[in-house]
């Protein structure tokens, strides 16, 4: 079982890291199309503010990568936040609760549009 645990996070990781390879970072190009969130994103918007934004500046490439161009699936990012990869750190359901994370998945997912 331990083993079989092991090789999901090797597969899922190495997933990662190749779409996270795909694309490059938007670097401030304006925004075109919707100027509003739903309301999930708008609350998303302010916890990826509050926890997500110093690495990544508004989803664009800084310290950490670029988010606002990776068409990650919402479970890898789940995944990435709590288990954190690399230089980025895990944050644990008291710092970053269930709600908002959905609320941030959100966010990132109409950011791209």
């Amino acid at each position: 079982m331990k083993l079989r645990s092991l090789l999901l996070v090797a597969g899922l990781s190495i997933c990662f890291f190749l779409l996270l390879a795909c694309g490059s970072a938007r670097r401030g190009e304006p925004l075109t199309g919707r100027s509003s969130f739903s309301e999930e994103a708008g609350l998303g918007r302010i916890a990826f503010y509050a926890h997500c934004d110093q690495c990544h500046p508004g989803g664009e490439a800084g310290l950490g990568p670029a988010l606002n161009n990776k068409p990650l699936p919402g479970f890898l990012i789940k995944m990435q936040i709590r288990h954190g990869l690399g230089a980025m750190p895990s944050f644990s359901n008291i710092r970053v609760p269930e709600r908002d994370m959905d609320n941030i998945v959100n966010y990132l997912k109409e950011l791209r549009r």
